[in-house]
C-alpha cells in the first residue's frame, strides 16, 4: 500500500553523508567529476527508500525502475580527500512518467556543486518509457518541494 501524505520542510530536502576515498579521486587528491555523479545516485536512492519506494520493491511491485534521462550540474568548488560531504536531494516536479531533481553537494555550509537531473520512468520487463500508477504517481507528486525550499 501506498501511503498519501504531505511532507514536512525536514522531509523536503533529503541529505545524504559521503566521505571522499581516495578511489574518488584524480593524482592530485582532488575529487574526480565523474564521481559526483554516484554520490548523487546514492541521494536519490536512498531519497526514495525513505520514501518507502526502494528500487527492489518499485520493480517487484510495481514493474517499474527510474533512469537518468538528463543531467546539468555546476561544479563550483572542489571537494577533496578525505572531504566529509552531505549530498542533498529534493524532488522539484513529478510528472506522470519523469521527475526532476534539484541536488547539491556541500561541505559543511560550502556549496560545491549544484545539479538538475531528470528521472525517466520505464517499465523494469522491457526499459520502455511508462507512466506511473495513479498511487504511486500521487504519493510523489505531494513529496515535490516549492522553489523556495531549494
Amino acid at each position: 500500500m501506498i501511503c498519501s501524505r504531505s511532507p514536512t520542510m525536514a522531509e523536503s530536502v533529503f541529505s545524504w553523508p559521503t566521505r571522499v576515498y581516495w578511489e574518488d579521486t584524480d593524482a592530485g587528491g582532488v575529487v574526480y567529476h565523474a564521481r559526483y555523479v554516484a554520490f548523487m545516485e546514492r541521494a536519490r536512492t536512498e531519497w526514495m527508500r525513505a520514501q518507502g519506494y526502494g528500487q527492489e520493491r518499485m520493480r517487484a511491485e510495481h514493474d517499474l525502475v527510474f533512469a537518468v534521462r538528463a543531467m546539468q550540474m555546476d561544479f563550483l568548488r572542489p571537494a577533496r580527500l578525505d572531504d566529509d560531504l552531505r549530498v542533498t536531494a529534493s524532488l522539484a516536479s513529478c510528472r506522470r512518467a519523469s521527475m526532476q531533481f534539484v541536488q547539491t553537494v556541500r561541505r559543511d555550509e560550502e556549496l560545491l556543486l549544484t545539479a538538475q537531473v531528470r528521472i525517466a520512468a520505464l517499465s523494469a520487463s522491457d526499459f520502455r518509457p511508462r507512466g506511473m500508477d495513479d498511487a504511486l504517481y500521487q504519493a510523489l507528486k505531494n513529496l515535490e518541494t516549492k522553489e523556495s525550499e531549494h
